[in-house]
């Protein structure tokens, strides 16, 4: 007798290039669709990585209403109007101020939930489980608006760096039959910010395939740029630190280093980085090539992968570079420990522009460092596609 499929949906903003993002297309490459039906539900239907989604997903129509609270408040105000939707009206009127004042983004989008969800509907269907992967907005949807017998919520960052408002959140922790993480430093911070819910939290590690990582890194691109070639990925935000790795980079510059360093990511704080580049003359070393599809060709062929982060949950790049490989160099965030042992599968420096300086110059004029990081990274399985295992134990326990 066949056995009946469980029906579980994923809640997700969108499909924009991000850790967490990445690794939920991970998940839904690896799940059994013989035992699932599986839903995605985006707030928006957008992103590099939709292209991606299994074939075997039912991907959702967005959340039509959501869109009002993502555009400029007079265009959203406008349309309403003419919409006869005085609802969204009020409700978008009280964001636009909490997105005005509030200046912590986390705390804003928290706050300005309460307003969004008053627009939109619950969803009619029945499932067995709702997974909200991201913290914040999804786990609030999957716990409000969702008709579910088991409801996981996912965070994937060290919270207390987040600096979210932990009274919003334990109203919907305290819902939720699962809070999921995916390093155990990010477990031990959840349990001291949440210790009621200690039961509730699970790791899982982030899902990544070493023979799929290596097969699309062998894609041709166009050479990098002779010399040292130092690659960087994740969006443009101050959590990632690009500030500092640029105060860093004129240190180098100033010591006669010459080299190349490449940025594939976007974000907000392009403008504020590229003006920091002009102010230190470090134009011809510097290069933004945005998101790119499949930017595993750019690390294998670069010299160093470097992240200068403030803070992480467990850092997909991080993972997808050791796989391929690549000396690494990484600030000494709160989880780096997680990932990285310093002086064996990477270098971690302190978290300012001259340990940073530092580091690199090190890693530039010290090639036998660089092999040995190397060969210590090749002797090691990074697959963690058994994950999947402590998934399928959380939805069916």
């Amino acid at each position: 007798m066949s056995q009946i499929k469980k029906n579980i949906i994923f809640v997700m903003s969108n499909l924009n290039c991000g850790g967490a993002e990445k690794s939920l297309i991970s998940l839904l490459q690896t799940i059994d669709y013989d035992l699932y039906n599986v839903d995605l539900q985006l707030f928006k239907n957008e992103g590099l990585f939709l292209k991606q989604v299994s074939h075997n997903v039912t991907i959702l129509p967005p959340l039509d209403e959501y869109k009002y609270f993502d555009m400029s408040i007079s265009k959203a105000l406008k349309e309403c109007f003419f919409k006869g939707r005085f609802d969204i009206i009020y409700n978008r009127i009280v964001a636009g101020y909490i997105f005005k004042t509030e200046k912590n983004k986390s705390r804003s989008e928290q706050r300005v939930w309460q307003y969004i969800s008053r627009c939109i509907k619950k969803s009619d269907k029945k499932y067995d489980v709702a997974l909200g992967f991201l913290e914040k907005s999804p786990v609030y949807y999957c716990v409000e608006k969702l008709n579910a017998t088991k409801k996981i919520g996912f965070i994937h960052n060290d919270y207390e760096k987040l600096e979210m408002d932990k009274t919003i959140d334990n109203a919907y922790f305290e819902k939720l039959d699962f809070i999921v993480t995916d390093s155990d430093e990010c477990k031990t911070v959840l349990i001291n910010n949440f210790p009621k819910y200690k039961e509730k939290i699970k790791i899982l590690f982030n899902i990544v395939s070493p023979s799929l990582i290596n097969k699309l890194a062998d894609e041709t691109i166009d050479s990098l740029p002779l010399g040292i070639n130092i690659v960087s990925i994740g969006r443009l935000d101050i959590q990632k630190g690009y500030d500092l790795a640029i105060d860093a980079f004129k240190i180098v510059k100033e010591s006669g280093e010459n080299f190349n360093w490449i940025i594939l990511g976007e974000g907000a704080e392009k403008p504020k980085l590229l003006k920091q580049i002009a102010d230190n003359n470090l134009e011809d070393h510097i290069s933004f090539l945005g998101i790119k599809e499949n930017h595993y060709p750019y690390v294998k062929q670069a010299t160093i992968f470097l992240q200068t982060s403030r803070f992480e949950g467990k850092s997909i790049a991080i993972d997808e570079a050791k796989i391929l490989n690549k000396p690494i160099l990484v600030t000494n965030f709160s989880t780096v420990n997680d990932q990285i042992k310093n002086n064996a599968s990477g270098i971690v420096v302190e978290m300012d522009p001259q340990s940073i300086a530092n580091g690199i110059i090190n890693l530039i004029n010290n090639e036998k460092v660089r092999d040995e990081l190397s060969s210590n990274l090749s002797k090691e399985n990074f697959g963690t596609e058994q994950e999947i295992a402590k998934l399928y134990h959380l939805i069916n326990e």
